[in-house]
């Protein structure tokens, strides 16, 4: 149904910021979706005297993006201006907070106008109803509590002492409490999706499962209510806060994100970097869909370690070091085997590999073309370097200089924007295994070489 790109859009969305003893950076990326359908908010310091407060949100929009990017843009305000939220307590005062349970209230009762809002809008539109929803994913930071607040499937963790000490509860059909709710409302749970078709029981938007006579708002098949959680503040042990939407959590589960996070902020204090590496290695690791993650940092958050850095920089080099060995035994071929060089450095045991990313974080852009190698595009200037990558394409292109194309070089880029080359075929390193197992396959069956994964027309010419 055209739901996936010929290969995935890389270029990304970055921005970060400061304040109220907290950083955060975010990065969002297309990948191999059509369209991108994410959204995300970062405000520190909130209205009417919430100063001292700061929330960020990161919304995961389906059959659309409208849904998305209009909560992107007012779910905050139909939180803090109506009358049930009393963050500031006192009159507005900033110095008395208000009880959690008022704040999970107001926070409650926002999502609910927000959703009924945009409902009115989608009526009064000319052409249909919009059919779009979103999850969202969010986190209200005060000087003495961090809100969570999750409707949908997208996730958020709090890491506290080095470890995962909190995370949000997906919103799946297959929950006994979501499907009661939904069989309740006349509805069916079937693979795993209300009706079999939307595989989220909680959103923002699609009215057409918000339509069940006789219902109210939190009890039809798919519930606009946020599960809202409170969380005491630890000054000592809070390190940080990650927010993002399942194209992350599909190939990341919580620990291995964690852990990730905590050996990047060991070698960089650059949170738009963290995240580019986050996304890019979610993309290496398999993740087809729409990536955004937002990191907040506390100030307990780990530091860039000398030692951190210092084994950084070996890893790189004895990853080049190890490529340069796997080609120089492959022979006068010409172009290196990039699937003998994945299969090999997939079975060694590589010391001081990122934990969580491990060899997908560290092998960025693996490609190669049909007949034409692809050159090391350089206008990637926010994007995480690769030695690996690097080590490829060099070798890639000088022992082929008469094919060697030009390289081109994006346009200047806005701070907050990196923008990443025109792309050529892109495969994962999961790609390039499964590769492995395919051709032997093939080679028993027909005596005869695989096509490569860069063409299935053309199998003579890779």
């Amino acid at each position: 149904m055209g739901a996936f790109l010929d290969k995935p859009k890389m270029e990304k969305h970055n921005a970060h910021g400061e304040g109220n003893g907290l950083c955060y950076g975010l990065s969002s990326m297309q990948g191999w979706r059509v369209e991108m359908e994410d959204a995300h908010t970062a405000v520190i310091g909130l209205p009417n005297g919430l100063d001292p407060w700061s929330f960020f949100a990161v919304y995961d929009g389906h059959a659309g993006s409208q849904v998305a990017r209009y909560c992107c843009d007012h779910l905050l305000e139909h939180i803090t201006n109506n009358p049930d939220f009393q963050g500031g307590g006192g009159g507005g005062c900033p110095a008395v907070e208000a009880s959690v349970d008022s704040v999970k209230s107001g926070i409650r009762t926002g999502f609910l106008q927000i959703d009924d809002h945009m409902r009115q809008i989608s009526e009064k539109k000319q052409g249909g109803a919009d059919r779009s929803g979103s999850t969202a994913v969010g986190v209200m930071i005060s000087p003495r509590h961090i809100y969570f607040i999750n409707c949908g499937d997208s996730r958020g963790l709090l890491s506290r002492g080095g470890a995962v000490h909190f995370f949000t509860q997906d919103h799946k059909p297959n929950n006994p409490l979501e499907k009661e709710r939904i069989q309740n409302a006349g509805g069916s749970v079937m693979i795993q999706r209300v009706n079999g078709s939307l595989a989220v029981s909680r959103a923002l938007g699609d009215f057409d499962y918000k339509c069940v006579y006789g219902k109210g708002p939190t009890e039809q098949l798919v519930s606009p209510e946020p599960e809202v959680y409170a969380i005491e503040r630890s000054e000592v042990e809070d390190e940080f806060i990650v927010l993002a939407c399942d194209g992350i959590w599909d190939v990341m589960a919580n620990e291995e994100l964690c852990d990730f996070v905590r050996s990047r902020l060991e070698v960089t204090d650059d949170l738009e970097r963290v995240c580019n590496e986050i996304v890019d290695t979610c993309l290496y690791k398999g993740s087809r869909d729409n990536m955004s993650v937002v990191l907040v940092c506390f100030v307990s958050a780990p530091k860039v370690s000398p030692e951190a850095v210092k084994r950084e920089a070996e890893l790189d080099k004895y990853l080049e070091s190890r490529v340069e060995e796997i080609l120089k035994r492959q022979g006068d071929e010409g172009v290196p085997d990039l699937v003998h060089v994945m299969r090999t450095l997939a079975s060694e045991s590589i010391p001081n590999l990122p934990p969580g990313g491990e060899l997908a974080s560290k092998t960025l852009h693996p490609r190669m073309t049909c007949g034409s190698p692809a050159p090391l595009n350089t206008a990637q200037s926010l994007q995480p370097s690769s030695t690996l990558h690097n080590n490829l394409s060099y070798r890639t292109r000088h022992q082929n200089p008469a094919q060697e194309p030009s390289t081109t070089t994006g346009p200047a880029q806005e701070p907050s924007t990196t923008t990443g080359p025109a792309q050529e075929p892109y495969h994962s390193p999961a790609q390039l295994l499964w590769t492995v197992r395919r051709k032997k396959r093939w080679k028993k069956r027909k005596g005869t070489r695989a096509p490569s994964p860069c063409s299935h027309n053309v199998p003579s010419q890779c």
